[in-house]
């Protein structure tokens, strides 16, 4: 568990998604960072046509996953990756601009593992992203169960 997860950005903001990397980059993060613009990207990524998981031997993944998604939303592809008894322990973690508390409630629920609210504001926002990836840099992730 020496190396760095994955980090897969799932945002179809495309500029939130630039915005991100860049600031987990400026924080002296160094893991391969893959962006998803839609809920079925990640699970194309992590699932075959028969919900086989086929993502997970290559090593360890970080999510941050967006709720407001094109396609299939952030809650089903939290739910989907949670109740996957290979990928259960994949850390997810909610980085939205809802700050509802039923989502947020729900979110736990379905097991993520942070939720985080983006702030609107451009700096307040790139702070929040730094400091997410020295939050990301002290983490130990393991590698998903492979059956």
């Amino acid at each position: 568990m020496n190396n760095p997860p994955t980090i897969l950005i799932v945002e179809d903001d495309e500029g939130h998604a630039i915005l991100i990397r860049e600031n987990l980059e400026m924080a002296g993060l160094n893991s391969p960072i893959e962006h998803f613009r839609d809920g079925q990207a990640i699970l194309d990524y992590f699932f075959d046509r028969d919900g086989r998981v086929v993502r997970g031997n290559a090593g360890s993944h970080l999510v941050l996953l967006d709720i407001r998604l094109p396609k299939v939303d952030g809650i089903e592809v939290l739910r989907r990756l949670k109740s996957d008894p290979q990928l259960r322990r994949l850390p997810v973690i909610m980085l939205t601009t809802t700050d509802d508390s039923r989502e947020v409630e729900r979110c736990h629920e379905l097991g993520c593992n942070v939720y985080i609210q983006k702030p609107v504001d451009y700096d307040k926002f790139s702070e929040a992203i730094r400091r997410l990836g020295l939050f990301v840099m002290l983490l130990l992730v393991p590698p998903v169960a492979r059956s």
